[in-house]
């Protein structure tokens, strides 16, 4: 079958594993990182993130990913410190070289979320000093305290989700031996 005149047959890698990377990934790269854009991400952190997501083998070096992007690769640079940061993407160094490689992993995503449950921890002992600043029983230590357990509650469903989420995991990769973790 040919898709936008490129056949999406299996290709072969190149010496660094690396698929070639085809219109309508670039085009799935760039409405995935506009949505992610729209949520709030930093749109090159996006755009660099998205990449690696459509790449096979979840890895890419800075000058790949420039390529790909069509930008510089201090863009790239920028866009990678962020997602670390983020918890969504690692760093690793390619053998006998000093090059890094960007990797993203089959578990980035319930990694980060799980990663929310330490912010929610801090935001909730914030709030609560701040019902405690402004006093219990004032509109705003009243809207604070909601606010708090508000936020308590997520953590807590945030928790229980995530196990369940382990789960399902397990048992779609028990039934038919699932996406292989990178």
């Amino acid at each position: 079958m040919v898709v936008n005149g490129q056949s999406n047959k299996p290709e072969e890698a190149d010496e660094k594993g690396i698929k070639p990377y085809y219109p309508e990934v670039a085009e799935f790269v760039e409405r995935f990182a506009a949505e992610l854009t729209e949520a709030g991400m930093q749109r090159m952190a996006a755009r660099v993130f998205a990449c690696l997501l459509a790449e096979d083998s979840g890895a890419l070096g800075s000058v790949e990913l420039a390529e790909r992007l069509r930008v510089s690769p201090a863009a790239i640079s920028g866009a990678v410190r962020y997602l670390s940061q983020m918890h969504l993407v690692t760093r690793e160094r390619e053998p006998g070289s000093r090059r890094e490689r960007y990797r993203v992993h089959a578990d980035t995503w319930y990694g980060a979320v799980a990663d929310r449950d330490r912010v929610l921890g801090r935001w909730i002992a914030t709030f609560e000093r701040g019902v405690k600043a402004v006093g219990p029983d004032t509109s705003a230590g009243r809207r604070l305290a909601e606010t708090a357990e508000f936020f308590g509650f997520m953590r807590g469903e945030l928790s229980r989700m995530m196990e369940r989420w382990y789960a399902h995991r397990d048992a779609l990769r028990a039934a038919d031996d699932g996406p292989a973790s990178s």
